[in-house]
């Protein structure tokens, strides 16, 4: 039988209080999600196993644990979706990320400020972008007045590094 290997989800991101499932996908490989994880519902029964975080801890070794960068351990869920977020649909401002992820834009502001101070977003200068949800519909539009954020390669890293390392126990 092939080594355990356990991954965070990505759609949860569960900590080591809270109570968790595994989801048995691939030669040994059991990604942790929290129990109360929407995504479950849409997993396979029977691939579903009742873990725990003891049995992560035991079945990790120190050859198996992978250095993490140290920014990494200080972001949480959202920081999570926010960098994603960048990924994904590139340069935005604050307040559309607020719209899209729902999340008060106040505490967006909050995190991009955080993001960047860490190195995982960078500020740049206004440009022309397209709206994604119908405020302009099919136009390309300048703003000035408002700050914009991007992902940076240490941002796209960590976000890497999220998705592919195996659960650490310490």
């Amino acid at each position: 039988m092939p080594e355990l290997t356990y991954k965070i989800a990505k759609c949860c991101i569960p900590e080591e209080d809270d109570s968790i499932v595994g989801y048995f996908k691939e030669e040994g490989i059991i990604t942790v999600h929290d129990s109360t994880c929407q995504s479950i519902s849409s997993l396979r029964p029977e691939r579903l196993l009742d873990i725990t975080w003891t049995e992560i801890k035991q079945t990790q070794t120190s050859d198996s644990k992978q250095e993490i960068p140290k920014e990494i351990e200080q972001l949480d869920q959202t920081d999570y979706l926010i960098l994603k977020h960048h990924q994904e649909m590139g340069m935005d401002y604050s307040k559309v990320v607020a719209e899209t992820l729902h999340i008060p834009l106040d505490e967006i502001q909050d995190r991009h400020k955080k993001l960047r101070e860490l190195g995982g977003l960078k500020r740049v200068e206004g440009r022309i972008i397209h709206y994604r949800k119908n405020i302009v519909k099919g136009k390309w539009i300048k703003h000035r007045n408002h700050t914009y954020y991007e992902i940076t390669p240490e941002g796209n890293e960590w976000i890497h590094t999220l998705e592919n390392t195996p659960v650490n126990s310490d």
